[in-house]
């Protein structure tokens, strides 16, 4: 392989910045943006309208010394690519150019990424030049030469045709309705769905922009750009899903919400739709509720054995609160019915009130919020205490009204699960104690607090072992004061993974108990720093060091670690 780049992606975001010229308070936050995004600062520099990604192109040449790619539109065919997928081509934005005596040039969007550029190498056994192009350019060649493998989506469009409307006025709804039932349009939308739901996305979304209809999957919580229909079929595709969800298909001025039910490849699938106005048309996103996937058994959740033995029991409580904390998205909701999954039995009576429901569950009762006719999370709550429960979920704590009727509720004998929105697991005591719950209630109710995230788990068909490299170890060190030793891993990229290195995800978790000493600090109103170092110096294993661990045994990587945490 050829000799490294001589720059970290730290220093070229830094170096990239100072060519901008701009004031320094701007060019300070955008440091620290470029410390949080790594390797996605200079497309966003980009897409924020900073720089052209022509510029960023002749950044990578001046900067890094990294030639620009410039792709010949009158090529026959570029270099082969045999041994690497195409979807790891489209996974890393990368592309062969040429082969001349044993030295394979390699176009990529993203010229620093070392380790794609190491899984080149690795793969096809050739000794690698790398030049810079830009995104679009990179996807044109792939496309061009590589892309017969995709081309499902061009017969779908070519039967299409060219007559269906750009625009929908309210007087075009019927020939609208007309087109959006075609066949064809039909087996566009269904391909598009089937294609998310085979690679395990948990959402799609379509994005409108001037020039351009934008489809993109969110895999393991990172999306990911995917091959999309052109611009001329936006109304038509987004009028068939509008269709589907039985949304009002000649609304496009507000949001509106549905939901659908589909049997694809034998299995029922939840769709959940969301349309909101934008600039360009309507943006659709499309949650994927694929019960099959949920891991509803705490044991595949991630949790370390320590841990385990310690949340089992509090989950098994007779009566209690349990909070589960973390950002959108970070599984506090799987979690939360795993462990109903656990204690259901036919001599509880286990009710869930939620926003929304999202799976549904053999032997307990789920209600759906519903603001608008008053069923609010304080009012549902309410009621369901009457209904002579067990067990009470309560999908999200909110407000004050919520968090003293859930406290209640479990002071009279019932257990209570809920989630919070905070970073780590002592900030859910102080978010309680701002809302104004009163200090002297939280003790004598809360059992545990569990913080989570979920990392990306190594792809098992194409883990091998890595080495860091000196940038990176000057990174973390920088960034945490030392670096994670061990069976450290790294997924080259393979089909079963799309070329990203990763599948699946797993839970790394903070498990605050709420011993006598966190007690006291709870009723002397301590802040989370002070519940932070009672609760470490009693044994709980703070979020970062629960990945950690789950890096030093090849679980995940370190970089998914720190993308996960940087906010605790």
């Amino acid at each position: 392989m050829g000799a490294p780049v001589p720059i970290s992606r730290r220093s070229f975001n830094e170096r990239l910045l100072e060519t901008l010229g701009l004031p320094q308070a701007e060019r300070e936050q955008l440091l620290e943006l470029a410390r949080s995004e790594g390797a996605a600062f200079a497309r966003g520099l980009v897409s924020r309208g900073f720089i052209t990604a022509e510029g960023v192109r002749l950044a990578y040449e001046e900067l890094c010394g990294i030639p620009a790619f410039r792709r010949d539109p009158d090529a026959e065919s570029p270099a082969p690519a045999d041994p690497l997928p195409l979807s790891f081509l489209r996974a890393k934005l990368l592309v062969p150019v040429s082969v001349a005596d044993g030295t394979l040039t390699v176009a990529m969007a993203d010229p620093l990424d070392s380790d794609a550029r190491e899984a080149v190498a690795k793969v096809t056994g050739r000794r690698i030049e790398v030049v810079a192009g830009t995104e679009e350019e990179i996807r044109e060649a792939i496309e061009k030469g590589f892309g017969e493998a995709g081309s499902s989506m061009e017969r779908l469009v070519e039967q299409v045709g060219d007559d269906a409307p750009e625009v929908a006025g309210d007087e075009r709804v019927e020939q609208l309705i007309g087109v959006a039932s075609e066949a064809p349009i039909i087996r566009l939308v269904n391909f598009l769905m089937a294609r998310a739901i085979e690679r395990g996305a948990s959402d799609i979304h379509f994005e409108p922009y001037e020039k351009a209809l934008r489809v993109r999957y969110r895999i393991d919580g990172i999306l990911e750009d995917v091959e999309s229909p052109p611009r001329r079929l936006q109304t038509a595709i987004l009028s068939r899903i509008k269709i589907m969800a039985r949304l009002n298909i000649a609304e496009s001025r507000l949001p509106q919400d549905g939901r659908v039910r589909l049997r694809i490849a034998g299995k029922e699938i939840d769709l959940r739709v969301s349309t909101i106005p934008t600039l360009y048309g309507e943006s659709v996103v499309i949650r994927i509720l694929d019960q099959a996937t949920v891991p509803l058994d705490m044991g595949t959740l991630g949790f370390f054995p320590d841990t385990l033995s310690t949340f089992r029991p509090m989950v098994a409580s007779p009566y209690g609160m349990i909070l589960v904390t973390g950002p959108t998205g970070s599984g506090k909701t799987t979690t939360l019915y795993a462990a109903l999954r656990e204690i259901t039995s036919p001599g509880r009576k286990i009710i869930t009130i939620e926003d929304p429901v999202e799976y549904q569950i053999r032997g307990v009762i789920q209600i759906q919020v519903k603001p608008q006719i008053g069923l609010t999370f304080a009012s549902g709550l309410r009621t369901i205490v009457r209904q002579d429960p067990d067990v009470i979920l309560v999908g999200e704590i909110r407000d004050r009204e919520t968090a003293e009727i859930a406290i209640h509720s479990a002071l009279t004998g019932h257990m209570v699960l809920s989630t919070l929105h905070t970073n780590d697991a002592p900030g859910a005591v102080t978010r309680l104690l701002e809302m104004g719950v009163e200090e002297y209630l939280l003790p004598s109710v809360l059992i545990g607090v569990l913080a989570q995230r979920l990392v990306r788990t190594i792809c098992e068909g194409c883990a091998a072992q890595r080495e860091l490299s000196p940038a990176l170890r000057e990174d973390v060190l920088r960034e945490v004061g030392f670096v994670p030793e061990g069976n450290l891993r790294i997924g080259r990229g393979c089909d079963a993974c799309g070329g990203t290195g990763f599948r699946g995800r797993s839970g790394i978790f903070e498990l605050l108990p709420v011993t006598d000493g966190i007690k006291e600090l709870i009723l002397a109103r301590a802040d989370a720093g002070a519940l932070q170092a009672k609760a470490a110096a009693e044994g709980m294993r703070p979020l970062r060091e629960d990945g950690w661990e789950k890096v030093r045994r090849g679980i995940t990587t370190i970089e998914e670690v720190l993308r996960v945490t940087r906010a605790v």
